[in-house]
């Protein structure tokens, strides 16, 4: 269940004790709003890092390892289709993947490779036959792989390597062949900034929750309302120079992260 961003805003008001809005406006908010849930989904990757150094449990419900995976696994994009353009040289564009946060696999379909299908997975009971292909470290590598008969990449074993260092492009071997052969990539995408949209009556600002206004809540696991509260009041206590309110909403986020991490 998303965050409602309407409640988190309440919420930062009532604690700011600014009730007629004059001190953290809409447009402020939002801008908090942006950094907090980017930087609480950010730390995501850091705290699995650290929970897999240390012993977890058999539950369900109280693994560090298991809670963490749950809040990314919102983001995860698994697509039962080909989304990536197969290019020339190899080169896989990932243009159209703009949301992409982290790369977490890439599936190729050799079209004219029929006996793949022992070492592939059928994709959604179609007769497309997909292979995991290997991300290797860099350029250098794949150009060593490729110079040996032994460890030269094939159809059945595909290789891929991130070209220039970002998600713009990557370089896959076997060749694809343009048109033909298909490629799907699954990816941890970026989460998108919430907006608290409104309409001004009587020179207040009242929430309106209307698409077409553009209105989002925070994509952020349920449980990190209170984290985003936090968060939010340290930024706004820092813009508005109130050091009372960031010295708050650093001391609550101080006080969830011991508690979380105990």
């Amino acid at each position: 269940m998303a965050v409602s961003v309407d409640n988190v805003y309440q919420t930062v008001l009532a604690i700011a004790n600014k009730e007629q809005r004059g001190y953290i406006t809409p447009q402020e908010f939002n801008l908090f709003a942006n950094q907090a849930q980017n930087e609480i989904f950010e730390q995501y990757f850091y705290d699995l890092n650290q929970f897999h150094r240390i012993p977890g449990n058999n539950t369900i419900t109280s693994d560090r390892r298991d809670i963490v995976e749950e809040k990314i696994s919102l983001f995860k994009v698994n697509p039962s289709a080909p989304n990536a353009s197969a290019g020339a040289d190899g080169y896989v564009s990932l243009n159209n993947l703009s949301s992409i946060h982290k790369l977490e696999s890439v599936c190729v379909c050799y079209k004219n490779q029929p006996s793949s299908a022992s070492h592939g997975y059928s994709s959604s009971g179609s007769s497309d036959i997909y292979v995991v292909a290997e991300e290797l470290n860099s350029a250098s590598e794949l150009k060593k792989r490729m110079s040996a008969r032994l460890t030269s990449p094939t159809y059945k074993r595909p290789v891929f390597v991130r070209s220039g260092g970002s998600y713009g492009s990557i370089n896959v071997q076997p060749v694809l062949e343009l048109g033909v052969d298909k490629v799907k990539v699954d990816y941890i995408r970026k989460p998108t900034p919430p907006n608290w949209t409104y309409v001004v009556i009587n020179q207040n600002a009242l929430f309106n929750p209307d698409l077409d206004a553009g209105w989002r809540d925070f994509e952020l696991h349920g449980s990190e309302e209170k984290n985003l509260v936090a968060k939010i009041l340290a930024l706004a206590g820092v813009a508005i120079k109130d050091v009372a309110l960031a010295q708050i909403g650093a001391g609550k986020e101080v006080s969830y992260i011991q508690q979380e991490k105990a």
